[in-house]
């Protein structure tokens, strides 16, 4: 006699039920996590209206943005919207849109992974990664977004050198090569551990 195709699944005991619902303690976090969101959308918006405002020759706008950057000319230098505090700027303008985007991977990707299943394979918005998202996905994603972010930051400091002593530049170019080399370490062990797709 053949066994039923579908069986009712056996209740949880207590104690399997109240470690497994323990994963909805992260949801503060990612909760928190939505709120660090909206501070980096007030401080990309705050940025880009003094950079407006210091375009159409607003001085007092002009000098927080330098202030904000840390560029510094020369003694004759006086505060002024040329190519290097607009590039500058714009770098970090860069850089918060990067931050967002890896809070974004963490939120949903981690909330979807390791708290509950969010239903988006019908959703025209469903991000791509989302569909194959996985621990070892979400890493490697991760640690992709964070060289990129050292990227952007590595960048605006050689566009700004000559305010940084030779130790800091020298200690951020090899914090970056570590940035690549984890990433890389990454994600030869997630090829080493996942099993090739069998050839036809």
């Amino acid at each position: 006699m053949s066994q039923p195709e579908s069986t009712a699944r056996a209740p949880l005991r207590p104690l399997p039920r109240l470690v497994f619902a323990s994963r909805w303690l992260q949801l503060p976090l990612y909760l928190g996590l939505i709120v660090a969101q909206c501070v980096y959308v007030y401080h990309f918006w705050v940025e880009l209206t003094h950079l407006i405002a210091a375009a159409f020759g607003d001085a007092h706008a002009l000098q927080l943005l330098v202030t904000s950057i840390g560029y510094r000319g020369d003694a004759s230098w006086v505060p002024k919207l040329d190519e290097t505090v607009i590039m500058l700027v714009v770098l970090g303008l860069i850089d918060v849109v990067m931050i967002s985007n890896l809070l974004i991977m963490v939120i949903v990707g981690g909330y979807e992974t390791f708290v509950s299943r969010m239903y988006l394979e019908d959703h025209p918005d469903q991000p791509e990664w989302l569909s194959h998202v996985n621990a070892s996905v979400l890493k490697v994603k991760l640690a992709t977004a964070i060289i990129g972010i050292s990227s952007i930051h590595l960048l605006k400091t050689f566009i700004n050198a000559e305010n940084y002593q030779d130790k800091v530049l020298l200690w951020q170019t090899l914090i970056h090569i570590a940035f690549l080399l984890s990433a890389l370490a990454i994600a030869l062990v997630d090829r080493l551990m996942t099993p090739s797709a069998p050839h036809d």
